[in-house]
C-alpha cells in the first residue's frame, strides 16, 4: 500500500514536472507568437484559428518532445532539495530502503509514460496535421501539390507507374500498369493521362485516357488502342503525397496499417515511418530511464546546494536528446536499422543509470 510519503513523493514529482511544463512552454509561446506576428497580420489569420488550430497543438507537441529534458529536470530539482533538507537521510534512517524509495518515482514515471504515449500515438498526429495545415496556409507553403516519378506494387503482380500527378486535378500524366505472373510480364498498359474518379462507394476507381494495352501469351502478343479505359487499382491520390514528415501525423494504427501496406507493395522508403512507430514507445520509455538517471544523481546531500546536480541533468538531459535525434538521422539513411537507432539511447543511458544506482550510497 502507497503510504503517506510515497504520495508527498509523487506530488513533488508531478507538481514540479507540470508546473515546469507551463513555465517553459509559456516563454515558448510568448517568443514564437512575437516572430510570426507579423505573418498572422499580413496573411489574415483568424485570430480563433491561431489559437485552435496552431497555439493549441503547439503545446502538446513540443511537451512530448522534450517530455525528456522536463522530466529529468524535474525530479533533480526537487529530490536535490529533498536531500539538501536532510528529507532523504531522515527515510533512510527511518527504515525505509533504497529501492522502496524509489516505488513513488517509478509510480509517477508509469503515469507520465501512459499520458506520453497516448499523447503521441492518438492526440498529437491530428493535432500536428492541423498545425502544419495552419502553417501552410498562414505562414509558409510546405505542401506540393504535385509528385513526380511514383512507382510501387498495387497488387499481388502489379506494378503502377505515374511520371507526374496533380493533386488538384487528381490527374496522373504517362503512366504504365503492369501485370506480372511469376517474373514473367503479362499485360502492359500506357496512357497518356490517368484520372482518379473514386466516391465513398467505390473509392479505388480510375480510368485510363489516350491508351495503348499489350497483352502477351508466350511468344504472341496482342495490341488494343483506345480513348478510355476503366480499371479498379488499389490505391488513393493521397497516398501518393505522404511523404516521410507524415509520419508524425499518423495515430499509432494507421502508422502501423502504412507500414504493413507498404512492406505488400515492395517499397523501399519506409525508414522514417518505422522509426516513428519506434519513437511512439521509446521516448515515453525514457521516463523510467530518466527518472533512475536523476534520482541516483540527486539523492545525495553534496555542498554547494542544487546547482551542481541541476548542471549535470541539463547536460546529461541535452546529451540524451542529442543523441536521440543524431541516431534518428542515421534510421532515415540507412546507415542503422530503425531499431537500433532509436533504441540505443535508452539502452546506453539505462546502462548508465544501473551503474550510478549501484554506486549510490543507500
Amino acid at each position: 500500500m502507497l503510504k503517506r510519503i510515497d504520495w508527498y513523493i509523487i506530488g513533488k514529482f508531478l507538481g514540479t514536472f507540470f508546473f515546469s511544463i507551463v513555465l517553459i512552454l509559456s516563454i515558448a509561446i510568448v517568443f514564437d507568437l512575437t516572430e510570426k506576428m507579423d505573418e498572422f497580420f499580413e496573411n489574415n489569420a483568424p485570430l480563433k484559428r491561431i489559437i485552435l488550430d496552431y497555439y493549441l497543438p503547439f503545446i502538446p507537441y513540443y511537451m512530448n518532445m522534450f517530455s525528456s529534458l522536463f522530466i529529468f529536470i524535474s525530479v533533480i530539482f526537487f529530490t536535490s532539495k529533498l536531500a539538501g533538507n536532510s528529507e532523504i537521510i531522515a527515510m533512510l534512517a527511518a527504515g525505509i530502503s533504497f529501492r522502496r524509495l524509489m516505488l513513488p518515482y517509478f509510480l509517477s514515471a508509469l503515469f507520465l509514460f501512459l499520458l506520453f504515449w497516448g499523447l503521441g500515438g492518438y492526440v498529437i498526429p491530428p493535432a500536428t496535421e492541423k498545425m502544419l495545415d495552419f502553417q501552410d496556409e498562414f505562414i509558409q507553403k510546405i505542401k506540393s501539390e504535385n509528385v513526380r516519378n511514383v512507382q510501387m506494387m498495387v497488387g499481388p503482380g502489379t506494378v503502377l507507374y505515374i511520371e507526374t500527378f496533380q493533386k488538384r486535378t487528381n490527374t496522373g500524366y504517362r503512366s504504365s500498369f503492369e501485370h506480372y505472373e511469376g517474373k514473367s510480364l503479362r499485360s502492359r498498359i500506357t496512357a497518356e493521362r490517368i484520372r482518379y474518379d473514386g466516391t465513398e462507394t467505390e473509392p479505388y476507381k480510375w480510368h485510363f485516357e489516350q491508351y495503348t494495352r499489350r497483352t502477351f501469351d508466350g511468344m504472341r502478343e496482342e495490341i488494343s488502342r483506345g480513348n478510355r479505359l476503366d480499371t479498379t487499382i488499389m490505391l488513393q491520390p493521397k497516398e501518393l503525397f505522404i511523404t516521410a514528415e507524415q509520419a508524425q501525423q499518423m495515430t499509432n494504427p494507421e502508422l502501423y496499417r502504412y507500414i504493413r501496406l507498404q512492406r505488400e507493395r515492395g517499397a523501399g522508403n519506409t525508414q522514417a515511418f518505422e522509426t516513428e512507430m519506434h519513437k511512439r514507445w521509446a521516448s515515453p520509455l525514457g521516463a523510467f530511464i530518466m527518472t533512475l538517471l536523476a534520482v541516483t544523481l540527486s539523492s545525495r546531500k553534496v555542498r554547494g546546494g542544487m546547482g551542481k546536480n541541476l548542471g549535470i541533468g541539463l547536460t546529461l538531459s541535452a546529451v540524451y536528446i542529442l543523441f536521440s535525434t543524431v541516431s534518428t538521422t542515421f534510421s532515415v539513411s540507412g546507415v542503422m536499422t530503425p531499431f537500433m537507432a532509436v533504441w540505443l539511447p535508452n539502452f546506453i543511458f539505462l546502462a548508465i543509470g544501473i551503474y550510478l544506482y549501484q554506486k549510490t550510497p543507500k
